[in-house]
């Protein structure tokens, strides 16, 4: 209803926005970095839009590395704040479920393993809202493997949909192969990291996890310490855990690097190239 009611903003540039329905875990963020390193391959300004969140500043830090944050509690403000700045592409990681701008793409992402879960909306199930949000968005991108099904699902709800796929590829995979592993991590289904490491035939001795955006505590670092010398293993984490971990805290451990593939790139930049 508040989509059905609201008045929306519209802006002069184009806003492309990545958001997903199940709750953590999507791919979200990696394919707004994708998607900026793309505009800027086109010699366009984007910059990303996020809206304010104390406890989800992993997630700003992330973006930061690639590009210029612009973060507001209201995100109308933030593109306002993009404009003046003189960006020309505004990316929103997140924001799916706010009714306050109008977006010139819209994409939800999901990830082939966890997909909808049990199909209900939390707190029954993982979902923020039901499946008929898909006649809200323009794409779908699936971290994972080819789906037919889900594809059928997806096209029974909207049938313009285009749907996408994605893969992780490692790309500091010399500082962790042949060494046996300790995997941790504080984020959104952290299975799909932990399956990461394994589909890239790397050992992992133990695996250990926390609650999503956990902020780590100094007795956390010593006992992961503590643990991985009892294992003879090294420290492996998630680039968003180890932004959140302090100078001293980062010495004894490594995070995986990765950029996302986007099979049939060239017909999404053709996608992206409509609205520029």
């Amino acid at each position: 209803l508040k989509f059905k009611y609201s008045k929306k903003e519209k802006f002069d540039i184009p806003i492309i926005l990545v958001g997903n329905i199940y709750l953590g875990g999507t791919g979200k963020t990696p394919l707004c970095i994708e998607i900026f390193q793309i505009l800027k391959s086109l010699k366009l300004n984007p910059a990303f839009i996020k809206k304010h969140h104390g406890k989800y500043a992993d997630e700003t830090k992330l973006l930061e590395n690639i590009g210029k944050v612009f973060s507001n509690k209201q995100r109308s403000e933030a593109v306002k704040s993009l404009i003046s700045n003189n960006f020309k592409v505004a990316i929103f990681d997140d924001g799916f479920q706010d009714p306050g701008v109008k977006s010139d793409i819209s994409i939800i992402c999901f990830n082939e393993k966890q997909w909808i879960g049990n199909g209900f909306v939390i707190p029954s199930g993982p979902l923020r809202e039901k499946l008929n949000a898909l006649k809200r968005c323009n794409y779908v991108f699936i971290n994972g493997n080819q789906n037919l099904e889900f594809e059928k699902t997806i096209n029974k709800f909207n049938p313009e949909i285009k749907v996408f796929y994605t893969q992780y590829k490692l790309t500091n995979l010399d500082d962790i192969i042949n060494r046996k592993v300790l995997a941790f991590a504080g984020i959104g289904n952290p299975e799909n990291f932990f399956d990461l490491l394994k589909n890239n035939n790397i050992e992992i001795i133990e695996t250990l996890k926390f609650p999503d955006h956990y902020n780590f505590k100094k007795i956390d670092i010593t006992n992961l310490n503590k643990r991985a010398r009892e294992l003879d293993a090294c420290l492996v984490t998630t680039e968003k855990d180890y932004l959140r971990l302090s100078n001293e805290d980062k010495k004894n451990i490594k995070y995986l690097k990765f950029e996302l593939l986007i099979d049939k790139k060239e017909e999404f930049i053709n996608e992206l190239k409509k609205i520029i």
